[in-house]
């Protein structure tokens, strides 16, 4: 029974990693295309809150029900599949990390802009484009690991 509650808790974190990682890049997309500042400064001050609330949490609590549903199987840490699972996972964080910083830089570039009536400033695009291209790993380390989950693979790293 405790195996199917750590099963369910593991599968909603990276259902809210995934979705809440997805949402986010969504909507600061489609802010960022109107390169209005008042839109822009409320979507990423949205943003901000919702991976503050929600991929923060999940990004916390995964490994922990991950490392006990393991126990709880039998696994170990080291097979092949959860090994390359954790090392995506510290991929996906070392782009993740920057994107929080760089997010709230843009809101608060956006604030200011907004504030002032005058439009987006160059180191707002500069920033933009390096959270949009620290995504992509990101989403293909996520996707990466959901597919090492599902099919838990044989793989021979040790």
């Amino acid at each position: 029974m405790l195996e199917e509650w750590l099963l369910l808790a593991h599968v909603i974190g990276a259902t809210v990693l995934f979705g809440t990682g997805a949402g986010i890049a969504f909507f600061m997309v489609m802010a960022h295309r109107t390169r209005n500042p008042v839109l822009v400064a409320h979507v990423a001050g949205t943003v901000v809150i919702a991976d503050t609330i929600f991929t923060a949490t999940a990004a916390i609590f995964q490994p922990v029900t991950g490392y006990l549903l393991a126990r709880a199987i039998g696994w170990e840490l080291s097979e092949g599949w959860i090994a390359l699972s954790l090392l995506l996972y510290i991929v996906t964080g070392l782009f993740w990390l920057p994107v929080v910083w760089i997010q709230i830089r843009l809101r608060d570039l956006a604030r200011v802009a907004a504030k002032s009536g005058s439009a987006l400033p160059p180191a707002y695009f500069s920033l933009y484009r390096i959270w949009f291209a620290c995504g992509f790993p990101a989403f293909f380390a996520v996707i990466g690991i959901l597919w090492l989950m599902l099919t838990k693979p044989s793989i021979t790293l040790f």
